[in-house]
Order: structure tokens, then C-alpha cells, then sequence
């Protein structure tokens, strides 16, 4: 690889290793945190909906290490979205790792539990980061290797992705290997000739440029190779704010090449130095969220296996980033639209099913405010509001739990609310919950929308006949694991027992169609009869017996051990009573 490029990459990592030195634990303040700038506002409007909440930040790069580090039990209350793991029959020693780790399918049941999907770093089949080429033919056979294994196992669901290289900007070896643009193709089309159903991501640098990114898909275009789903990483301090206009650029470029829109994934986010401070996490997932990434995952930088600092090495306990990221997993619902002002940002949700408003914020010291519109939707005068907050230390710090900072009820005005928070500390990050007064319809959630579960081989869809606007239709496969299409619901329920599970369906065939249903066990058969359409929605009931806490409750058309459903059907929601 080019010296010069491997010497800047160093030059980070070194840089984040001084700071860090300064205090072990501690949260590092870098120059992105903002001075004393008190008086700031964040803005919430209920009555605009951005998108499905689907926890599109909640992803870990190296994340999870085993098939029992961290636990499903420890990841299944964060409702991960995905990860990217290393490649099948090896393991891998990441930059800044002590320990080799993580084979994508060594843990991959692991990941189908939590309700996770996972993209596998085809070039971590190397021992070490930076990789070692060893020539095409050893290339070659790497990946044919790897992809066979990945085959092999007709078992495991949720990968979602072929991931050629890592990093090209920098890693790729031109004087060896050729152009990464030619090294792309090669690949690519090897991979095909093996597995043709598996999604390829790409192109995967550690930065966006324009000129590289605009070379890349011309020739991936001109080719026959252009990935499924566009990948690059967001590692500079401080850098969220670019995220817009990066999202911005690719769509220009896709635009002038004629290329139909592909799905944008941020498979490594945070850099080395901010890593471990929750409000910059916070500053990446309102981002994310507001300008359209499907996924991104927390960057590896330290060690494998503890979600990437949301748990301690040292006994598996929660960090001050966990409680952020908790809150995070409890929105159901909407993400509605939330509008910074300077350092100040947040997301946040509306679940009507339960009548709750979550505001995740945070980045700025002193007194600050939070507006809320839109709270007619609640149809209540007068709110119950509880401010939480979870502080600015880093990895090597357990947080048992947050802390209140108030609790109040407020009268709604024209549908609005002003929450004044007083002290707030910049690196640290607050949740704002709001409910009519009087609490929550239920103590414990019992709609679950298809939308917010995780949906694999299918697609969401908009309607004003579904329940919260959106549902989940094209459940269409069932030719193999790779193509089986299934919705995974995480739901938490307060004792073990037989609850009724009530499914919102649409069947427009015109005959009965049947759904496999698991929860943790073997599969049953739900039927559904016909419905006046697609999008035309009512309900089945059937009995499902869950344990007290999380459970996965699999909707299959196709799945590993089932036969597969007859006929077709969409799914709206589920309600357990």
C-alpha cells in the first residue's frame, strides 16, 4: 500500500492515544464541544412525522464477539439494527485490538437473536489491519472460500451483505493489485458467480469524496457492478454536520449517471478521539435519522465484543453511552422532526398507541430549552414531563443507572409545551418523556408496529389505511436463507405466559395464505383469510407463550426449518393483551 497513506492514517490514531492519555475513563473534551453557549432551544414537532423508528444509529462495527459477548439478553433491550462483522473460518485483529475476533458466523446466531442484521467484511479474512495482499490468486480464493462457507450454513438468516473492501482509499494496494475501480469489479463479479442473491455493499471509504465517489460509480455503472447498497464511513471529529451535504453529493451523483436510488448505510461512525462522549453519538443519530442512512454502526476502535463502549470491558456494565442508546431503543412509532440550533440537537418519537413523546438531546451546556409542538395529537391539557440524563463519562465507567433531573406536569398551550433545562451539561446527553397526564394507556407497550421490527426480504410502505401510516408488504420469499422474507418483532412483556396476539393483515389473493410464527421454538402456521385488498387491513388472533422480558416473534413466509407460508399476505402490527 502507498506509505504516504498508511503514515496519515497513523498519524490519527496516535494523536487520539495522547488525548486519551490524559485521563483513563474519563470522557475526552475535544475541540467539537462547544464553550459555554447557554441559551439554546431545541425544537420538536410532534405533528411532523420523518420517518418509521427503526433505530437506524443502533449499529456496531465488531460489536458483538461471540456468541455470547455481549449476551442476547445484554443486547436485545438496545433493539440493534445491524452490524459488520469479519469474514466466515477466520478471526480478525482490528486496528487498536488486542485480541482477534468476531467470525460473522461464529456469532451470527448470536446477532438473529437480538433482532440484528449483519454485513460480513469480506477483507477481514486477512489476520491484521492494515491487510497484507498476497496476490490475486490467494484473493481469489479468499473470497471464494468465504462465500462458500457463508453457503454452507442454511441455518443462519440476517445477512444482508457482502461488503468487497474496506477502506480502498487507503488499504487497497494500486501497485499490486491494480486499480481499486478494476479490483471492485473482479470481485464482484466473482462473488455473483457464486451467490447471486446476497446483497454487495460498497464502496466503503473512510471518508466521502466527491471525485472518488463519482469514479467509483461511473465505472461500477459502466460495468454491471454497482452495489445494492451504498457504504462509506464518518469518522472525523465533529464532522455530523457535513452529513447532509455528503447525502447530498452521492444523490447528485446518482442522479447525473442515471443510477436508480440505493440505500445509504454508515457502517463505522465517531472518531477515536470523541468516541466515548454520549452527546457526540447523539450529534451522528439525529443526523442519520434526518437525512436518510438505513443503518449505521459505532465504530471499532479499542476491543470487540462490548458493542463498542456501551458496555465495560470489565464486567459487561453499562456505560453512560448505553443509557443513551436504551432511550434510543424505546422509540416506537414516528421519528417526528426535531431542528437544532447551534450545538443543541436531539431525536425524537411518537408512538400513539401509547400516547408518549421521546426526546433524546443534548450538547450544550448551561440553561437550555427544549419546544415542543404538535401535542394536540395527546388530547390532554395538561402533560406529565420527566427530564433523565445519563453523564459525559467514557468506556471504562459503569452507569448502574440515570438520573432524574425533574419531574413536573405542565399545562399544553395551542398544542405546545416550552421545557426549560437548567445545567445541562455538553457532554453529556438528556431524555425528555412526555405523556398525558396521568401516565401512559398501558404500564407496558402492547402494540408493536411492522414498521419499526426488523424486516427482512420485504419493504415498508406508506398508506393512510395502516395503522401509523406505514406497513410492511412484499413478504415474498422463501427459496432459502438468504432470500427467506420475515418480520422480527422484539417485544418485552411483564411475566412469562400465553398472551393473545392479535395480527393486522392484509390478503389480497382471494384465498386463505398462511404465515410461519416462532417464538424462540418450533414453527406454527397463522392463516389468513382473504381481505377486501392489499393495504386493506383486519385482524387474526392466535395464542403465543413468551418469557418474562424480550422475546423475537418471527412472522415468516420462509425460514430456516419451516417449510414456507402459502400464498401471500402484508403485516400492519401486532397487539399482545
Amino acid at each position: 500500500m502507498p506509505r504516504r497513506m498508511l503514515r496519515t492514517r497513523m498519524s490519527r490514531a496516535v494523536t487520539g492515544l495522547s488525548v486519551l492519555a490524559l485521563g483513563v475513563g474519563a470522557a475526552v473534551v475535544g475541540a467539537t464541544l462547544p464553550a459555554q453557549a447557554e441559551g439554546l432551544t431545541l425544537s420538536v414537532d410532534v405533528s411532523q412525522t420523518v420517518r418509521p423508528a427503526t433505530q437506524v444509529a443502533a449499529g456496531g462495527l465488531y460489536g458483538v464477539g461471540s456468541d455470547t459477548q455481549p449476551t442476547t439478553d445484554m443486547l436485545l433491550p438496545l433493539n440493534p439494527t445491524s452490524f459488520t462483522q469479519p469474514a466466515p473460518g477466520t478471526t480478525h485483529l482490528g486496528n487498536g485490538a488486542t485480541e482477534p475476533c468476531c467470525d460473522s458466523m461464529d456469532v451470527g446466531q448470536n446477532i438473529t437473536r437480538a433482532g440484528a442484521q449483519q454485513f460480513i467484511r469480506m477483507p477481514d479474512i486477512y489476520p491484521t489491519f492494515p491487510y497484507d495482499w498476497q496476490g490475486w490468486d490467494d484473493w481469489e480464493a479468499k473470497v471464494t472460500k468465504q462465500v462458500n462457507d457463508r453457503l454452507e450454513r442454511t441455518d443462519l438468516t440476517n445477512v444482508h451483505g457482502w461488503e468487497l473492501w474496506n477502506e480502498p482509499d487507503w488499504t487497497w494496494d494500486t501497485e499490486e493489485a491494480g486499480s481499486f475501480n478494476d479490483g471492485w469489479t473482479r470481485t464482484y463479479n466473482l462473488v455473483r458467480s457464486i451467490d447471486d442473491v446476497t446483497p454487495i455493499v460498497g464502496p466503503s471509504p473512510s471518508v466521502y469524496r466527491h471525485d472518488d465517489m463519482l469514479d467509483f460509480m461511473t465505472h461500477a455503472r459502466d460495468t454491471n457492478t454497482l452495489p445494492d447498497v451504498i457504504v462509506w464511513h464518518e469518522l472525523d471529529d465533529g464532522n455530523w454536520n457535513a452529513f447532509d451535504d455528503h447525502v447530498a453529493d452521492y444523490r447528485a451523483i446518482e442522479e447525473s449517471l442515471g443510477i436508480e436510488p440505493r440505500e445509504i448505510a454508515i457502517n463505522e461512525y465517531n472518531s477515536f478521539n470523541e468516541m466515548d462522549i454520549p452527546s457526540v453519538a447523539l450529534h451522528w443519530m439525529s443526523v442519520f435519522e434526518r437525512h436518510g442512512a438505513r443503518e449505521a454502526h459505532r465504530a471499532y476502535w479499542f476491543e470487540a465484543g462490548t458493542f463498542d463502549g456501551l458496555f465495560t470491558v470489565d464486567g459487561n456494565r453499562p456505560t453512560a453511552s448505553y443509557w443513551m442508546y436504551r432511550w434510543y431503543a424505546d422509540m416506537t412509532g414516528n421519528i417526528v422532526q426535531t431542528t437544532p440550533e447551534s450545538w443543541i440537537d436531539g431525536v425524537a418519537s411518537y408512538d400513539s398507541s401509547r400516547q408518549i413523546v421521546n426526546t433524546i438531546f443534548g450538547g450544550d451546556w448551561g440553561d437550555n430549552t427544549v419546544d415542543v409542538s404538535g401535542l394536540e395529537a395527546l388530547g390532554s391539557q395538561q402533560v406529565d414531563v420527566t427530564v433523565t440524563s445519563t453523564p459525559g463519562s467514557g468506556r471504562n465507567t459503569a452507569v448502574e443507572a440515570p438520573t432524574v433531573v425533574s419531574e413536573t406536569t405542565m399545562d399544553v398551550s395551542g398544542g405546545q409545551i416550552s421545557v426549560p433545562v437548567d445545567d445541562m451539561d455538553a457532554t453529556a446527553v438528556y431524555q425528555l418523556l412526555i405523556t398525558p397526564a396521568g401516565g401512559p394507556t398501558t404500564d407496558w407497550q402492547q402494540v408493536y408496529e411492522a414498521e419499526n421490527a426488523t424486516v427482512v426480504n420485504a419493504n415498508t410502505f406508506g398508506s393512510d389505511s395502516a395503522s401509523n401510516g406505514y406497513y410492511v408488504g412484499q413478504i415474498d420469499g422463501d427459496a432459502d436463507m438468504r432470500s427467506d422474507s420475515f418480520v422480527d418483532f422484539t417485544v418485552n412483556v411483564p411475566a412469562a405466559g400465553d398472551y393473545t396476539m392479535t395480527i393486522d393483515y392484509a390478503n389480497g389473493t382471494g384465498a386463505t395464505s398462511t404465515h410461519g410464527l416462532a417464538t424462540g421454538g418450533a414453527f406454527t402456521e397463522v392463516s389468513y383469510e382473504p381481505t377486501a385488498g392489499w393495504g386493506q387491513f383486519e385482524s387474526t388472533d392466535v395464542t403465543v407463550s413468551l418469557r418474562e422480558g424480550y422475546n423475537i416473534i418471527r412472522l415468516a413466509k420462509g425460514a430456516p426449518n419451516f417449510d414456507g407460508g402459502t400464498g401471500y399476505a402484508e403485516l400492519d402490527r401486532i397487539t399482545l393483551s
